[in-house]
């Protein structure tokens, strides 16, 4: 991935769903997108990862024209979406983190709704009404309250309305975003539905394990573009990293204890374990058994320390603790900080 053509020379007929080029967003001094800059070739799964609060909702609304950027350009589907919204608004489709479902109509009235705004003819919404119910395990449930459904039912409705009219690329911000395990598994095995029928799909999520669905990924911390790459290639930026993972009775309470080791890096909740790092040229058995000792030193019994090959998540944790490290991003904390008001004195 990368920077590999200029935006002017984008057609419909390009192999990029997607290109963007400086996109930015500022509300007042606030920088919420700074001038990032990837592409998204068509027919992939593109995951744009990040904590909450690291710009991802803020570009997929100016990647699907329902905000106005305050820089940069983006191409979407060969047309440029911050000049003319409208030409692509019927090509995409847009699943929101928030529910966008109407609870107190059916699930067949729901559909019906959204078939209606795409304008979808009688023929269409029939033919599409039944791939829907389908493919989101609803036949025989037409009839039943939206508001009835379980999360996990009502985000495949979601997803069912947001693809009614066919699009090309369909934008899905956090769309697992309380969902318990099973059901994510379930959506996501939905999601390689379409793609294996040639729909993009644009996908942001801040579930670091969800990443390894995808074909192509962009982490965003800050409002910037911190890493990107495949799922192999984000997992070999980790290789001079050394993860040591603990299982003990009670994680939250040793996290300290391990943190503060001299020869642990850092240290971090994984699970229910906790993620120990070490130096890339640290003897992580020597370290494992020193760790072991501490822990049982201080009453921690039943102590298992073993080395890890890092993950996705490991990366990333190591991603945002380098960007903490550098003066631009102290920077921008102390501008987003606001002042607080006086207390006035008793």
């Amino acid at each position: 991935m990368g920077i590999t053509a200029e935006l002017a020379g984008t057609s419909p007929d390009s192999a990029e769903a997607i290109s963007a080029r400086g996109l930015t967003k500022r509300f007042g001094d606030f920088t919420a997108v700074d001038g990032i800059n990837f592409d998204v070739p068509r027919g992939q799964v593109f995951g744009f990862l990040g904590p909450n609060g690291s710009g991802k909702s803020t570009t997929i609304r100016m990647l699907t024209g329902s905000l106005e950027a305050t820089g940069g350009r983006a191409v979407v589907l060969g047309e440029d979406v911050l000049a003319h919204p409208a030409r692509v608004q019927r090509r995409i489709g847009y699943m929101s983190q928030k529910f966008t479902l109407f609870k107190d109509l059916t699930v067949e009235e729901n559909l019906r709704f959204y078939a209606g705004v795409y304008g979808l003819s009688a023929g269409q919404y029939a033919d599409q009404r039944a791939y829907v119910l389908q493919m989101a395990d609803l036949v025989g449930r037409e009839k039943e309250l939206t508001a009835n459904l379980s999360v996990g039912w009502q985000r495949r409705l979601a997803l069912g309305t947001a693809t009614i009219h066919s699009p090309e690329l369909l934008f899905l911000d956090e769309p697992t975003s309380g969902v318990d395990p099973v059901a994510r598994r379930q959506f996501w095995d939905l999601l390689y539905d379409l793609a294996n029928r040639g729909v993009t799909l644009f996908v942001t999520t801040h579930y670091m394990e969800e990443a390894s669905h995808c074909n192509q990924l962009v982490f965003i911390y800050g409002g910037r573009l911190v890493a990107e790459g495949t799922p192999q290639q984000i997992r070999e930026q980790a290789t001079g990293q050394r993860i040591l993972e603990v299982t003990v009775a009670n994680p939250d309470a040793a996290l300290e204890l391990i943190g503060n080791l001299p020869e642990v890096v850092d240290a971090y909740l994984s699970a229910a374990t906790v993620h120990a790092v070490l130096d890339a040229h640290t003897d992580d058995r020597a370290v494992a058994g020193s760790l072991s000792s501490a822990l049982q030193s201080q009453g921690y019994r039943e102590v298992s320390v073993v080395p890890v090959e890092p993950t996705i998540d490991d990366v990333f944790v190591s991603l945002v603790s380098s960007q903490r490290a550098t003066p631009s991003y102290r920077r921008m904390r102390r501008s987003r900080r606001r002042p607080q008001p006086r207390r006035k004195a008793e």
